[in-house]
């Protein structure tokens, strides 16, 4: 009876373990209805401030950072440039060139980024998926990011990037930008 308790609490575990694995990850269609709808067009044009910080896989923030952006557009292509200052006192600037591909979807490249960044927006989200060129201690990483925006009210939208090597993850950006 001991033996049988045993294998059926193995089964439980394994059969729970199988369907953890299963849970799915978000996706910008889950945030279709949600309002005030992403406009990235509208958002990025014209001058922004963003806050952020970066956390270890630990928990803790190690680096504490401020972006002042300009987005400009013409037709379905924008350019953003973003100036870093970080709590180190280093700086660093991104020119993102940004093009809608129509249906919702993205396309991003910066000099630090490798390929293209692919996104999708649905209601008042967006996805980012990239691989960037990080300096560190030296040595430039190739990381992996998984950023999601989220449109708060005209003036205020909440981003999430979790960072990972090989599968493994990182730690994660998390900012505020801020429009006048």
């Amino acid at each position: 009876m001991q033996m049988l308790r045993t294998m059926l609490a193995a089964g439980a575990l394994a059969l729970l373990t199988v369907l953890s694995g299963c849970a799915s990850r978000p996706v910008p269609a889950d945030y279709a209805q949600e309002q005030p709808a992403l406009d990235l067009r509208s958002y990025f044009n014209g001058p922004l401030t963003a806050h952020g910080v970066f956390i270890d896989r630990s928990g803790r923030v190690v680096k504490r950072f401020t972006v002042k952006m300009v987005g400009t557009w013409q037709g379905d292509t924008g350019v953003l440039e973003e100036d870093f200052v970080f709590s180190d006192g280093s700086i660093d600037r991104r020119v993102w060139t940004l093009k809608d591909m129509g249906n919702g979807r993205w396309s991003g490249t910066a000099a630090d980024v490798v390929g293209q960044a692919s996104g999708e927006a649905a209601g008042n989200a967006l996805n980012w998926r990239y691989t960037l060129k990080l300096p560190v201690d030296g040595r430039v990483y190739e990381v992996q990011f998984d950023d999601w925006m989220f449109l708060v009210d005209e003036r205020v939208m909440l981003n999430r990037a979790v960072m990972s090597k090989f599968g493994i993850r990182l730690g994660e950006v998390l900012l505020s930008f801020r429009r006048p």
